[in-house]
């Protein structure tokens, strides 16, 4: 069961761009700017939300976990799915987890929210001689 620590909700930001594109002070070609890379880890690491896009209302929108840590090395910067999350915070001190909305129709994407994962301890190394 993971156990988030340090949660920050975009949820504020994300509804103010939204007044802005509906109210026509911020293009839509400035919010639906998805790369590919991004399209590619929603298909194949995202999770379905039972929310509909609010730009194209075609398809739900998918949350991509992106990981990011010293301590995670090459993976830092990755995509990974809710199991790959647990396993990582079974196993690392602390890394921050940022949960993406995307479109994979018309390429909207936002940050959703941000949050610490891991087990909090210090692991303690062993020096020559114990």
């Amino acid at each position: 069961m993971l156990s988030p620590r340090q949660v920050v909700d975009y949820a504020l930001q994300r509804r103010a761009l939204l007044v802005d594109v509906h109210a026509g002070r911020t293009p839509l070609a400035g919010v639906q700017d998805a790369d590919p890379y991004l399209l590619r880890a929603a298909r194949f690491h995202g999770e379905p939300v039972d929310r509909t896009c609010p730009l194209c209302r075609k398809e739900r929108l998918t949350h991509v976990s992106w990981v990011f840590g010293e301590g995670l090395r090459q993976i830092s910067g990755s995509a990974r799915n809710p199991d790959e999350l647990e396993q990582l915070a079974a196993l690392h001190r602390e890394f921050t987890v940022h949960v993406v909305e995307v479109c994979r129709t018309c390429r909207w994407n936002h940050l959703v929210r941000s949050y610490v994962l891991g087990t909090g301890r210090t692991s303690r190394r062993r020096t020559v001689g114990e």
